[in-house]
């Protein structure tokens, strides 16, 4: 548990780490009187920067967050192994696995992020409740 002052300067810290993420945009692409040649070179550049930020960044953003989602499932289930069950995976890993199938596959099929987060989610829910 966190005591006060801790907890304090951690809730300054985010907070100035989100205010600076939040505002750098309005700082970077703020609009300037007499640009020049070599402004307007380092402003393209900027904009080429970001377009590929905004197409790399949310593959990569998935691809962590479903690693993470599916790590400590994966590694609970490799740990509730006895010697005696060699081989054996727990079934508490069907639900993950199933829904990370059919995440991809929705995905693959409707190219819809909401539609296949949406999909697996429901689908692991009622396999959840079900097994």
């Amino acid at each position: 548990m966190l005591n006060t002052q801790t907890a304090l300067i951690h809730t300054v810290v985010f907070g100035g780490v989100i205010f600076l993420c939040r505002s750098l945009p309005f700082i970077l692409f703020r609009e300037k009187t007499g640009l020049h040649n070599n402004n307007e070179n380092k402003k393209e550049r900027l904009k080429s920067f970001f377009e590929f930020v905004e197409s790399a960044v949310p593959a990569v953003a998935m691809t962590v967050l479903a690693f993470n989602a599916l790590a400590s499932p994966v590694k609970e289930a490799v740990d509730a192994h006895t010697p005696n069950m060699t081989g054996i995976i727990t079934l508490g890993i069907i639900p993950l696995a199933a829904a990370a199938l059919i995440t991809a596959v929705l995905h693959i099929w409707k190219r819809n992020p909401l539609f296949s987060i949406l999909g697996g989610t429901a689908l692991y829910m009622l396999l959840t409740a079900i097994i």
